[in-house]
């Protein structure tokens, strides 16, 4: 069956609108569908509003399914019972449609993964039971499966035990993380869930509690022994997960990695962790980047779980990382593709397609603009501003403030100013910019609540008034003092 699509859309989107559609509609690869698009009668597409629409919008005619503008804020639901079809949002710019078709309308399946995130809260004696848990739903909330407390040496971690029970009643995984069999066993017996790391020498730990042992080396690098626990284990019929350690660069790293390949093609079908901490703490490189490649490797070597930290400043969120990073690897090696156009949860400090509009393509739209208020598009060139009095492009925004004549009107200055500064930042970088929405640095972008983006309007429209009445007042205030001096000028 065609879908019929009926594109909701402002003045100055429309041409634009048409032509992308019409270009995505002669693509041979599009699933085919047909389309209307209608313009409401606002200017900027993106201050479309569900109650708007209702208003405005008498009839869908034969359409099956109405797509509105991708910054549409709102509720669809009233829309979708107004009309009796679907609605939803297409892409927050125009020009992404053709991704947008090319994912038959549908956005890339990233609810599954293979791997499981265990979350080190590596200062775990330092803290209270309280601060334990609270660190814990954080973690959680970032995508961690289980909450791993690491015990640190020659320190006391006497609420230990309270801590694991009071995971356990808050619903959580918990594994314990210590080279110290007085701390295993007493996790153990407290009802946590894995226990790292034991070797061959410690294994006798694992026959006295429940817990699923997570098996390392006797001593660095000896892949002979991690072998020997792995035999033991599976001629006992034990529970385990088997970890090569992932080394940091320059000691050790390439060798590392070529552990776990070696580990894998012996063992085929086992349970492996790889500690990914090495790497995301231990080097200073943004860590989606670093995230990316080794769930890559860790997807191609059918890695089960991970352990991930996240302490140091650069590496505040690297379990969200690694939770966006496994499920793209997951999807696209299901997909027999590489990992491109899943997500851009980790396209941070670049985009892949940051200039979406030609300079004449701007020029065009800016010659259609018959309102003072200023529109602000980058392009490969830098920041062009426009309004009805005309278009300016700079790289620095200092150098367009003498053609804004805003001197006047502080709280559209400051609005400008806001805008502009990200607009600079999107040019240099080679971001996505996109007026009136903060800049998309993918896991690591804030919400911002919408009513943050027209408060500024409301501000100026405030003070525009008040220096409407205070200039009244002073007219009024004036006329009797004119009036005398005509008087005794008389």
């Amino acid at each position: 069956m065609t879908d019929n699509l009926l594109f909701l859309t402002g003045k100055l989107a429309e041409k634009s609108l048409n032509k992308v559609l019409n270009e995505v509609q002669s693509n041979p690869k599009t699933p085919p569908f047909k389309y209307r698009v209608e313009q409401i009668g606002v200017s900027v597409a993106a201050l479309m509003t569900p109650d708007l629409i209702a208003r405005r919008l008498k009839a869908v005619g034969s359409a099956d399914k109405i797509i509105v503008p991708g910054l549409c804020q709102g509720d669809l639901s009233v829309l979708e019972t107004q009309y009796g079809v679907p609605v939803e949002r297409g892409p927050a710019d125009l020009k992404d449609l053709p991704q947008y078709f090319g994912h038959a309308g549908v956005a890339p399946d990233l609810s599954r993964y293979q791997v499981k995130i265990f979350a080190e809260i590596v200062d775990a004696p330092d803290l209270t039971v309280g601060q334990i848990v609270k660190k814990a739903e954080w973690f959680k909330a970032q995508g961690a499966n289980v909450i791993d407390l690491g015990c640190l040496p020659a320190v006391p971690f006497s609420h230990l035990a309270d801590s694991i029970q009071a995971l356990k009643a808050s619903g959580f995984d918990v594994s314990v993380d210590s080279l110290n069999p007085d701390d295993l066993l007493t996790a153990g017996r407290a009802g946590a869930d894995y226990l790292l790391s034991l070797t061959e020498k410690t294994l006798w730990i694992a026959d006295e509690v429940a817990a699923t042992p997570i098996l390392i080396p006797a001593r660095p690098h000896h892949l002979p022994s991690l072998y020997r626990a792995i035999e033991a284990c599976l001629k006992r019929n034990k529970r385990f997960i088997a970890d090569a350690i992932l080394d940091p660069i320059h000691f050790g790293l390439a060798d590392s990695i070529v552990r776990y390949q070696k580990l894998r093609k012996k063992y085929p079908e086992i349970q492996v962790m790889m500690g990914v901490g090495n790497l995301t703490e231990l080097t200073d490189a943004d860590t989606t980047g670093i995230n990316a490649l080794l769930f890559g490797i860790i997807s191609e070597l059918n890695i089960n779980t991970v352990l991930a930290t996240s302490v140091s400043p650069h590496a505040v969120n690297a379990i969200a990382e690694a939770d966006i990073a496994r499920r793209t690897m997951y999807a696209a090696k299901r997909d027999d593709r590489l990992p491109r156009g899943y997500s851009a949860g980790l396209l941070s400090l670049h985009d892949r397609r940051p200039f979406t509009y030609t300079v004449d393509e701007i020029s065009e739209i800016a010659s259609q603009i018959k309102d003072p208020s200023f529109r602000i598009q980058v392009s490969e060139l830098g920041i062009h501003i426009y309004n009805r009095d005309g278009i300016y492009q700079a790289t620095d925004p200092f150098t367009l403030y003498p053609e804004l004549k805003v001197e006047d009107d502080a709280s559209h200055a400051f609005y400008l100013g806001v805008e502009l500064a990200r607009a600079q930042i999107a040019w240099q970088l080679k971001k996505r910019y996109v007026q009136d929405q903060m800049l998309d640095w993918g896991v690591s972008s804030q919400y911002q609540a919408p009513e943050a983006k027209t408060a500024h309007r409301e501000t100026s429209v405030k003070e525009k008034r008040d220096k409407q009445q205070v200039c009244v007042k002073d007219v009024h205030a004036l006329k009797p003092v004119v009036k005398t001096d005509e008087n005794q000028a008389s």
